[in-house]
């Protein structure tokens, strides 16, 4: 276990993470502790409309509107990532929203999708999640399989998923900036 939660935190798939659940995504933890982690993959768009699982939500659902793959572990069931407009005030989260990390917090999918929406500015919904397992984490992070990197609001409810890889590479400058340039086939190159 680090020393620290990494809770709300990205992990971002290396060049040398080949596992195809796991190839150049991006992920958000949502909870880390001595028990094991689990996030969500932030760039992993299906074809599927928000509005057919779920009627209701796809207002408040951040372009492209659809579910994401948010991991191999229970794609059968949903789960949503909101961001708030402010940052919760004196403890006090808004009904049917559980905060995970900064602005960043868990949506009730059961409740009513109006009691929410002046509250959020977007969200994402996931069928799956990524799992790991005590200490599993910690095993591929010494393995190298992942940078961990903060996160930002907008990483989860960006317009452009398919480039989330290398815009967050990018953004954190230095060597990582350079790994975003990494062919997808280096054997083309």
């Amino acid at each position: 276990m680090t020393d620290a939660s990494l809770t709300g935190s990205l992990l971002v798939a290396t060049p040398s993470l080949i596992d195809p659940s796991f190839d150049r995504t991006v992920v958000l933890l949502v909870d880390h502790d001595e028990d094991g982690a689990l996030g969500v993959v932030l760039n992993r768009p299906t074809r599927v409309d928000v509005s057919e699982i779920l009627p209701g939500w796809q207002d408040p659902a951040s372009l492209p509107g659809v579910v994401f793959h948010g991991g191999p572990v229970g794609r059968d069931s949903a789960l949503a990532i909101g961001v708030l407009t402010s940052p919760v005030q004196g403890g006090s989260e808004p009904l049917g929203f559980r905060h995970v990390y900064g602005l960043l917090g868990l949506i009730d999918l059961d409740a009513p999708p109006e009691i929410l929406l002046p509250e959020i500015r977007g969200l994402r919904v996931f069928a799956g999640y990524a799992g790991w397992g005590a200490g599993q984490l910690e095993d591929e992070l010494a393995e190298q399989s992942w940078y961990v990197v903060p996160s930002t609001p907008d990483d989860v409810v960006t317009a452009a998923p398919e480039d989330l890889w290398r815009d967050v590479l990018r953004r954190q400058g230095g060597e990582l900036a350079m790994v975003a340039t990494y062919p997808e086939d280096p054997s083309l190159n």
